[in-house]
Formats: structure tokens, C-alpha cells, sequence
């Protein structure tokens, strides 16, 4: 019988990535070699940088979170894409599997893009294997989804296991400990509070999520209801941004009028998170994520060495 060592081996399938949780996927699986495309945003392993950037992004990352928010509003608005595709390194890349999602059209290439090139355009014969996440159990099955379609299946099995080990043994370490409110903020101007798998996250790592609900796309929140909650915990996790570009953002949210008085801030428990290489990537590492989290409610219990690098208490003045 040929293993899924061998397998790989013989077949070299061709991948193309276009979002950075399709890339860890992958990556996860063993198949890092195979990558032959990646979109701008597909950064980890650090290896993969040497990989063609198959997109591009019609809306400026670098500009402050509101007006980021604005112009994506506009786009989406006229019906515009916010993303792109560079036609001819598609084609050069010959892919065998082109990894795509349809969970957020704000997150990458759509689907009905990706469609149309494949199939109009270029006429690639590759297999579009759909990402489509809301909570932890779709993100374990989309990795089921692609090693089977890849032909590692044990490696996959494999991979679900052990993530879902991890995450188990954060949550029997926390259960018999206090549970404080955690407010999970994913935008900062406008606000937004986090959903999808992120409060599946927080309970595992011992909090009780205010805010967002699991298995839904991230809602607009309003400074009232943030008072009104009145959180242990404020983490802020914005998606695209890593730890310094954060801690900067995170300046709207010490100026709303009403900020000083949340408890989370007189007691000095806000803090900011490299949302962009951890929660906001529905893939293998959703288990650090849960371990940043365990680390910041429980600090005398978790320790995972993320301090620092992936998460700091927040500072207004120390942002730079």
C-alpha cells in the first residue's frame, strides 16, 4: 500500500494559495513544496515569500482603519472586486489545486473570481477546493476536505488531531478556573466585535465572550454597548494588522469619550494582538490563538512564550 509520504512523492500535485489560512493548510500537511502560487497576504512559513504573489489588493492596507473601512464600503458598494488576480503568473503556475474561500469576500479573492479566470479566461484545469469556516469544526473539516483532495488523507487526520488535542487540553486546564468577561474587538474604527470561531476561543481559554457570536460574521459595535458591557478584558485582534500596527490603531479606541471609564481599563487589562497572523487565520494555528488567550486571562497558569512577540498589554503612549 503507498502511504501519503509516498503518494506525494509520486503525484507533486501543484498548489496555488490565495489566502494566508490555505497556505498554513498546506503547509500543515506537509505540502509547502507544492506551493507554486500564494496571494500578497501569505506570509507564514517564512519560506513561502519566495513564492509568486498571485493577487493583488485594489484597497490601500497601509491607510488608517476607518478610511480602510470606507473605501472597502465603496468598492463593495459599486459591486468592484477588492481584490485582483495577475492572469499570466496564474497561468505560468500551472496549478493542479487552486485553494480559495468564500467565508469573506473583504479577506481575499472571491470565489466567483477565482471562477472565472479558471474557467474563461485562462481554461487551467485545476480543482478549486473551497474554504468556507465559520466555527473550529468547519476549519478541522476544510482541512479534511483538502488533504482528501490532495491525497493525504492520513496526514490530515493526523493534523485534525492534534489540534484538537491541543485546544482540549487548554480547556480541561481551565475549567475549574474563574471565568472573567472578555470583550473581542476585530476592528477598531469603526469598531467591530469579534464572531465566527473567535468566542469559541475564548471559552476554551477560560473567558466568558461578551461580545460576537460564534458561527456569525463580526457585527458592528457601538461605544454604548461596549459600556454596557463593561468587560474584565478588553483584546483587540484586527484582522490584516500585526502587533505594532495594532497597539497604533488602538489609539481610536483610548479617544472615545467614554473609554476611561471601563473597567478593563482602570484595572489595566486591555491588550493588543497580532490579529493578523492569529485569529484571523481559520487554520492550524487558531491553537495559538487559544493559547495567547490562556495566557493573557490566566497568566499565573499559561505561559506559551507568545508575550511579547504576538501579544502586549496596551499603553496609550507606548503604541510606537
Amino acid at each position: 500500500m503507498i502511504s501519503d509520504n509516498q503518494k506525494q512523492l509520486v503525484d507533486a500535485p501543484r498548489i496555488v494559495c490565495l489566502l494566508p489560512s490555505a497556505t498554513e493548510i498546506v503547509h500543515g500537511l506537509g505540502l509547502s513544496s507544492s506551493i507554486v502560487g500564494r496571494s500578497h497576504e501569505c506570509d507564514f512559513p517564512s519560506e513561502i515569500r519566495s513564492v509568486p504573489e498571485i493577487t493583488f489588493a485594489h484597497v490601500d492596507s497601509t491607510a488608517p482603519s476607518d478610511r480602510i473601512d470606507e473605501d472597502v464600503k465603496n468598492r463593495l458598494s459599486k459591486g468592484l472586486s477588492l481584490y485582483g488576480i495577475h492572469e499570466h503568473l496564474l497561468r505560468e503556475a500551472r496549478p493542479d489545486f487552486i485553494v480559495t474561500q468564500t467565508q469573506c469576500d473583504v479577506c481575499a479573492v472571491s470565489l466567483a473570481d477565482v471562477q472565472k479566470f479558471v474557467a474563461q479566461d485562462l481554461g487551467i484545469d485545476a480543482e478549486v477546493l473551497v474554504l468556507e469556516p465559520s466555527i473550529l469544526n468547519e476549519v478541522w473539516q476544510d482541512i479534511r476536505n483538502v488533504s482528501q483532495a490532495i491525497g493525504v488523507i492520513e496526514t490530515g487526520e493526523t493534523l485534525v488531531d492534534s489540534l484538537k488535542a491541543r485546544l482540549e487540553t487548554i480547556y480541561q486546564r481551565t475549567a475549574s478556573l474563574p471565568r472573567p468577561r472578555v470583550a473581542m474587538i476585530e476592528w477598531t474604527a469603526p469598531m467591530m466585535a469579534a464572531g465566527n470561531w473567535v468566542p469559541e476561543l475564548v471559552d476554551i481559554a477560560g473567558g466568558q465572550n461578551l461580545l460576537g457570536t460564534t458561527g456569525q460574521h463580526s457585527d458592528w459595535l457601538t461605544e454604548d454597548q461596549l459600556m454596557a458591557a463593561d468587560p474584565d478584558y478588553i483584546i483587540v485582534t484586527p484582522c490584516g494588522f500585526d502587533l505594532a500596527r495594532t497597539k497604533k490603531e488602538m489609539l481610536a479606541l483610548a479617544k472615545l469619550p467614554s473609554w476611561a471609564d471601563l473597567r478593563a481599563v482602570q484595572e489595566g487589562k486591555v491588550y493588543a494582538v497580532d490579529g493578523n497572523a492569529y485569529f484571523n487565520r481559520p487554520g492550524p494555528r487558531l491553537v495559538e490563538s487559544a493559547e495567547i488567550l490562556a495566557e493573557i486571562l490566566h497568566p499565573t497558569e499559561f505561559s506559551f512564550g507568545h508575550a511579547d512577540d504576538a501579544w502586549e498589554r496596551f499603553v496609550p503612549g507606548l503604541e510606537l
